[in-house]
């Protein structure tokens, strides 16, 4: 099973200082829209997503057909497998993607020690 690009979507007090200070780790803007107050920062093969006022906690996120670059994967397994993965070893989601679509969905699960994990498939 694979889970696709992987990245940590932050959730910070002031886009314009983390912004400042990944920059300052190497990292240069991705994607994103400061005005819209949310970048993805990347240093290699390394994504940082930065989220200012959009969520509470921090967040580990996986982009099922994504490599590092955004670049679709020519074969990666469907959020939908993953899913259906998951419920099969009993775990409970917090949110789920519908299995009778295609295309872009998503989930979201807990770890035990309350970290979200957020499988996020855009194709």
């Amino acid at each position: 099973m694979e889970l696709g690009a992987f990245s940590i979507s932050l959730s910070v007090k002031d886009i314009t200082v983390s912004k400042a200070f990944y920059e300052n780790l190497g990292f240069t803007v991705f994607a994103g829209d400061l005005e819209k107050n949310y970048l993805i920062m990347k240093n290699g093969k390394a994504l940082v997503g930065l989220f200012q006022g959009m969520f509470e906690n921090n967040i580990l996120t996986f982009n099922p057909g994504w490599d590092e670059n955004a670049k679709t994967l020519d074969t990666f397994t469907d959020v939908r497998q993953i899913q259906q993965h998951l419920k099969s070893k009993n775990l409970a989601l917090q949110s789920e993607a519908d299995e009778t679509t295609s295309g872009p969905a998503s989930l979201v699960v807990t770890d035990p020690d309350g970290n979200t994990i957020l499988i996020d498939q855009h194709i």
